[in-house]
């Protein structure tokens, strides 16, 4: 055959192929290839959905049993409803290949119909349908499906890595929001500790619970569960970090689910348990102290309160009972929960912890191991009832005997009740070298009427030591980092028309403990409850009224 005959022969067979080809593309660049990337995007973006609050969606996971709050969605779901979206865009626009465009469009095409199913008006026209247009759409559709399908592929490539990207954001972002709060709180020297009896564990996270369905929740910071904010079971959005307003939530001690105080995790504590005898005036003296912080918020010098309803109900109640009994009654009930109170000076705050256990805890070496709160103590405050010393009642005469008995002694002095604390203390705190004690000695108004005894002046340990006690105020002044003495009458400074000096003198002790925690209230301190400021502290010298502190030697 000739190439003519042969060019002749096959040029029908090129036109038809060229006009299937140039039909196809056709058909795919200028409709199908946006069709089917229109019908692609629009299901992936309603894979993304629901898009109405409160309709439920089977990718997201359930409230797991042992945190009752969603997984933040940056954790994990991100990846599930980008990857079930993109697919779900794929299987859209491959579905829409088959039918209508394949199963229904070609296939009439090549049954020599139109693709609407109408069949061709002359066999010359169903002829082309089924040899040039039919092959053409099919191959449009392919072809249009594969490049929308690319075109989708490279953009959820993208937008997997801006994904990757935000993923990595919120996994940096946890680290660094957990270590500038923990930073944050070692610099304020806060540590916060549970302050209820048969507890005092320290309380890195408390548990917080939920305003809207009271579930507790014991992960609520910058974690899987989320960055700023945690979302509750019941729905409920809660701030996951001290920025976004955690501390606005109740709070509960992970160990013993008992409310802490809403200071409790952003202000430091300073924990200042009262130690001495049975009958010693703890309870009188810790009453003394509260109202005495009182005394100096009335004169605007300190703002003072309480750290919750109960701390408040606690204090009335006492303050109650000594005004009707005019003493108060012996501590009982074991282990005591801490009396606590915010005390505000400036700019800066302090939660002060004040523990007043029962005069038995002291009595033997095993009962002091068991008072676990001394573990945490900043300082200590030793009541000392040197009526109840052997060698202070064998200088007194019959008269002075007399009184004495009448202000109920403790059955054990302070040198005794000094020697069962220390060495429990160094095992329990092991750090009493960089503790500071204030030591008290109560009953002062009984003391002043006893002529047996020299008159307790300004230098209060000078006068322990003119009454045998010496041994005491060495031993305190080489254990402790720093000592410092006062007298008080507690009585004096409670109940019925107490004198605001006297309560003002009897909070100097907790003051004096506060400042060496660097609240600013050692300017207050002073032998008459002076203005403070410079021309107390020139006054303190020149009396000696300052604290002593022994070396080693």
């Amino acid at each position: 055959m000739s190439p003519v005959n042969t060019l002749t022969l096959s040029l029908p067979l090129f036109l038809l192929l060229g006009s299937s080809l140039a039909l196809a593309v056709g058909l795919c660049l200028f409709r199908l290839l946006w069709h089917f990337l229109g019908r692609g995007v629009g299901a992936v973006w309603r894979g993304l959905g629901p898009w109405h609050a409160g309709q439920r969606d089977q990718r997201v996971p359930g409230v797991g049993a042992g945190e009752p709050a969603h997984p933040g969605y940056w954790w994990r779901q991100m990846w599930v409803d980008a990857v079930s979206a993109a697919g779900y865009g794929m299987r859209v626009v491959w579905t829409a290949v088959r039918d209508p465009w394949m199963g229904r469009f070609v296939r009439n095409l090549f049954h020599g119909r139109r693709p609407s199913g109408l069949r061709g008006s002359s066999p010359v026209s169903r002829f082309l349908l089924v040899v040039s247009v039919a092959p053409g759409v099919a191959l449009g559709a392919l072809l249009g499906a594969a490049l929308a399908t690319v075109v989708l592929g490279v953009v959820h490539a993208v937008f997997a890595l801006l994904l990757g990207l935000v993923w990595l954001g919120c996994a940096a972002a946890v680290p660094v929001l957990r270590g500038v709060e923990r930073g944050w709180l070692l610099v304020r020297g806060v540590r916060v500790k549970c302050p209820y009896p048969g507890c005092y564990r320290a309380v890195p996270l408390a548990v917080h619970r939920c305003p809207n369905c009271r579930a507790e929740h014991r992960l609520l910071r910058p974690g899987r569960y989320g960055v700023l904010r945690h979302v509750c079971g019941c729905g409920h959005r809660l701030p996951a970090a001290r920025l976004s307003g955690r501390g606005k939530l109740t709070a509960l001690c992970p160990h013993c689910a008992r409310p802490l105080p809403k200071t409790a995790g952003t202000t430091r504590v300073v924990h200042a348990p009262l130690v001495g005898g049975t009958s010693s005036g703890k309870t009188m003296l810790m009453a003394a102290m509260v109202e005495g912080l009182h005394a100096w918020a009335r004169r605007g010098d300190l703002t003072v309160a309480y750290a919750s309803a109960e701390d408040k109900r606690t204090a009335t109640d006492l303050n109650q009972e000594l005004r009707q009994a005019g003493w108060a009654h012996a501590t009982t009930g074991g282990q005591p929960r801490a009396l606590m109170l915010t005390v505000t000076r400036g700019r800066q705050r302090r939660l002060l912890y004040l523990y007043d256990p029962m005069g038995e805890s002291v009595s033997d070496a095993e009962r002091v191991r068991a008072q676990q709160y001394l573990a945490h103590a900043d300082g200590i405050v030793l009541v000392a009832d040197v009526l109840a010393d052997p060698k202070v009642r064998g200088r007194l005469s019959d008269e002075d005997a007399r009184r004495a008995g009448d202000a109920r002694p403790s059955p054990q002095g302070p040198w005794e009740t000094y020697q069962r604390l220390i060495g429990e203390l160094t095992a329990l705190a092991g750090r009493r070298g960089r503790l500071s004690v204030a030591a008290v000695v109560t009953k002062r108004d009984v003391l002043d009427q006893l002529s047996s005894l020299p008159v307790a002046g300004a230098r209060i340990d000078g006068w322990l030591e003119e009454i045998g006690l010496g041994g005491l105020v060495r031993a305190l002044g080489h254990d402790f980092r720093s000592a410092r003495y006062w007298a008080v009458s507690a009585h004096a400074a409670t109940g019925t028309g107490p004198l605001e000096p006297e309560q003002r003198r009897a909070a100097e002790p907790v003051l004096w403990l506060l400042a060496a925690s660097g609240l600013r209230t050692g300017a207050l301190i002073g032998p008459d409850g002076g203005t403070g400021g410079k021309e107390r502290r020139l006054r303190l010298r020149g009396t000696g009224e300052k604290e002593r502190k022994y070396s080693t030697a």
